[in-house]
């Protein structure tokens, strides 16, 4: 990339522009342009931390060369009693750059338990909403390589499938609405390097500290284990190695779908044949999990456990009926008939 040729006509172009001459962050950005290839106008999610504020930094590098236009959010959950003037405080750094960011408020009652995961639910929600609303397809995460380990372990302790314990990927897609991670590769040291060159300042969120969350208790976990000898390479490899197995599962799991299923009643309904069920175990699952998502309008698939008791039914009962995902579910004979489920006021 040559810095000769990108016009930067504005103070601010030039002050992004001039970072790039410190050798750690041209190449940790020439990583990102590369992880990134998008040539269609984004939005940026922003929390306040290192690693949203670098994300902030390179995505505007980007969108200034690639001449898109990228739209920055930052979520206030009113979790803690300082989110707002924090908010508050992002939006003054970017106001010192010349970035507009605009505050998402998350209002209403706040739950009491599983704050974080769903906190982070609400978040995309919102995030989603603005994607919509702005006709914009693409948004970007700032989830970097330690997230990336993180999520493994936090979702093995939970009992996850092969998906779900790979489920950082740099892209994933719902809805039409497409998620970039191009942070994934990028190690965290590198990005608190960018945020204090470029911003000269970051929050740091307390919970981070609060041992009573997982993720806190998994990230000393792996810091332990790094003590006793693992290989962040070898476990990059093994993560690579279940993509690559999973994809095979996802290959196999669209085909039962295209060849075993069928849109009838102005697609209101999609009715599955009894070849559908001829398959492993995981193949059945994942394909009946896509349907039952897509067909519920539903951001998140339907619990593992719901599911194969659902299944169990199929395989075991001649006909039932049940309500599941936003979708009712009920057996004929040798056929599975799937519909939205109507609500009613």
């Amino acid at each position: 990339m040559s810095l000769k040729n990108l016009s930067a006509p504005s103070k601010t172009h030039k002050y992004f522009f001039n970072n790039l001459k410190d050798k750690r962050i041209f190449n940790i950005y020439n990583k990102f342009e590369k992880n990134l290839k998008l040539n269609e106008n984004f939005i940026v999610a922003v929390s306040g931390g290192p690693d949203s504020l670098a994300l902030a930094f390179l995505a505007k590098i980007y969108s200034i060369k690639n001449r898109l236009n990228a739209n920055f959010f930052i979520v206030d959950h009113k979790l803690r009693k300082n989110s707002s003037n924090e908010a508050k405080y992002v939006k003054n750094l970017f106001k010192n750059l010349s970035i507009k960011i605009d505050i998402l408020k998350w209002n209403g009652k706040k739950p009491d338990h599983n704050i974080q995961s769903i906190a982070r639910k609400k978040r995309h929600s919102l995030l989603f909403s603005q994607a919509k609303k702005l006709n914009i397809k693409n948004i970007l995460f700032g989830h970097h390589l330690d997230d990336l380990f993180e999520n493994f372990f936090i979702r093995m302790i939970r009992g996850s499938g092969l998906n779900g314990l790979i489920s950082f990927d740099e892209k994933t897609q719902d809805n039409s609405i497409n998620f970039f991670r191009p942070l994934i590769e990028i190690d965290k040291d590198d990005l608190i390097y960018i945020s204090k060159k470029v911003f000269g300042d970051y929050i740091e969120d307390p919970s981070n500290n609060d041992d009573k969350y997982k993720r806190v208790k998994i990230r000393g976990l792996i810091k332990n284990l790094q003590l006793e000898g693992l290989d962040r390479n070898k476990f990059k490899l093994t993560l690579q190695n279940l993509k690559y197995a999973n994809q095979v599962i996802k290959f196999y799991s669209k085909k039962n779908i295209i060849n075993n299923s069928n849109f009838y009643n102005k697609k209101k309904s999609i009715i599955l044949s009894k070849e559908f069920f001829d398959h492993p175990k995981e193949i059945v699952f994942r394909s009946l999990t896509e349907i039952i998502r897509a067909m519920g309008k539903k951001y998140y698939p339907v619990r593992g456990r719901k599911l194969d008791k659902v299944i169990d039914l199929i395989n075991n009962s001649k006909s039932f009926k049940i309500t599941l995902g936003n979708c009712i579910i009920k057996k004929v004979n040798h056929s599975v008939i799937i519909s939205k489920e109507l609500k009613t006021s």
